[in-house]
């Protein structure tokens, strides 16, 4: 057997019908769901016939610029371009007005050529504050398929998740029971096996009203959230489904018990551009990757591995459970906090700035958070204790070493008393531009005379002893 994991492998149809014709177990779906549902014109087609709603949109393949054109005259301002042939938030585009619409095109085409090889696309109506929310389903090759709760995976940016947590602090048993047996008859309506997600698109302040989105015929990189509120092991699920077997589980066995939600770390600096953010890629090698104890991390990187451009930036995953969603999201705070990775950029301070978001803290989600918040998400103010520990790290450097040491070449100087200060002036990236720390050097540590608040080091500066 073979486990394509997560990646665009997993929904390769070549690639699986190999598999198929090569006699191996393709640990996931037939071939031809892989192909259904990987073509978003079709897949939209064949869940509509199945009962499931859909978002009003273009309904045929092959659309020419004047085709889609004319279907966003007909369905109205604002809409969504989509590549047809693949997701990951590649090629997509928002379109607002009319003046906007062919390079946006355009833009959508060369962007979705460049990356699946097919620059067909499709054109849907723009759902306004809409949450993104993703049913798990599992089915075995005997007729069984099951629901496992859903996936709030509202926090978006540049249409990619960032947190992800089960359940959605927005839908009620009813709905979610619902919204399960829509997604169910999507899996049966194209035959389905092994673990896929079938996502939705709903309204804020309509919970009541989802659109089908799309299916992923494969195992989500969100996954752990759903198996730490089912106490299901997925991986092991696909694997029996895989060998033969009939599913050990049916849907009244499914339980949700407590909250959980996930972070994925980026290697990625965020920075500010006016009143937006921008994501930046980051690379290099990691000089220390310490995970935080008590939770789950799922990560790709280890001390010493070489992040380049080759890959997606995610790095690791970080995932909390607690009794309730307030408890979840302490924990998954707190193990970000716990969290070391240096020698690059990452998103770890940008996620805990997310997470401490009021609307955030109340379950008030929307796709179009991030963006909204822009700049007020980002805080470049330095701490006073990383300036104390850039001070006290450029005070060690220059310490003399050696089998002879010249006293007049110790920093706190050669003198009767006690040793003499050294200036540091560091350069930061806040609005201050610039600021002073003095430290003088000791055997077991060293004094600092951190500046006052807003302003350079001057006599107000107070000593504090690390």
């Amino acid at each position: 057997a073979i486990h394509p994991g997560y990646g665009f492998l997993s929904e390769n149809t070549a690639f699986a019908a190999a598999c198929e014709q090569a006699g191996i177990a393709f640990v996931g779906p037939p071939s031809s769901a892989i192909e259904a549902m990987g073509d978003k014109i079709r897949a939209k087609q064949t869940v509509a016939k199945a009962g499931v709603p859909v978002v009003p949109g273009s309904d045929g393949s092959g659309l020419t610029d004047d085709d889609l054109a004319s279907v966003v005259a007909d369905i109205g301002y604002p809409v969504l371009l989509k590549p047809s042939a693949g997701g990951g938030g590649k090629g997509m585009r928002e379109v607002h007005s009319p003046e906007q619409l062919a390079d946006a095109i355009a833009g959508a085409r060369r962007e979705a050529r460049g990356s699946f090889g097919d620059d067909t696309l499709l054109v849907e109506r723009l759902v306004t504050t809409p949450r993104h929310i993703e049913i798990q389903v599992m089915a075995d090759a005997h007729g069984a398929v099951v629901h496992l709760g859903e996936r709030e995976c509202s926090l978006q940016r540049r249409h990619q998740k960032i947190i992800e947590e089960a359940p959605s602090a927005l839908l009620t048993p009813a709905q979610r029971d619902e919204m399960g047996r829509a997604a169910c008859e999507a899996a049966r309506s194209v035959g389905y096996t092994g673990a896929g997600t079938v996502e939705f698109i709903v309204s804020s302040d309509r919970p009541d009203e989802f659109f089908f989105l799309e299916m992923n015929t494969r195992l989500q990189v969100e996954h752990p959230v759903t198996e730490e509120v089912t106490g299901l092991d997925l991986v092991e699920l696909q694997l029996r489904v895989a060998a033969g077997e009939p599913l050990p589980i049916t849907q009244d066995d499914v339980v949700l018990t407590g909250h959980a939600m996930e972070a994925r770390v980026y290697a990625e600096a965020t920075a500010v551009s006016g009143d937006a953010l921008t994501f930046l890629p980051s690379g290099g090698p990691v000089l220390d990757w310490t995970p935080p104890p008590g939770v789950r991390v799922d990560a790709g990187i280890e001390t010493g591995t070489v992040v380049g451009s080759d890959y997606d930036p995610m790095l690791a995953k970080v995932i909390a459970h607690g009794a309730t969603r307030d408890e979840a999201l302490r924990r998954l705070d707190a193990a970000l906090r716990d969290t070391v990775l240096l020698g690059l950029d990452s998103n770890i301070g940008f996620l805990r700035a997310l997470l401490a978001d009021d609307d955030v803290r109340a379950g008030d989600l929307d796709t179009g958070l991030i963006a909204r918040r822009g700049a007020a998400l980002v805080d470049d103010a330095v701490p006073a204790d990383v300036l104390g520990a850039v001070a006290g790290l450029g005070l060690l450097r220059r310490e003399p070493a050696g089998p002879v040491v010249d006293p007049f070449d110790v920093p706190g100087g050669w003198r009767v008393g006690e040793p003499a200060w050294t200036v540091s002036r560091l350069v930061t990236g806040g609005a201050d531009g610039a600021v002073e720390v003095r430290a003088r050097g000791r055997a077991a540590g060293f004094d600092l005379a951190l500046p006052a608040a807003g302003g350079a080091a001057d006599g107000d500066a107070g000593d504090t002893a690390v």
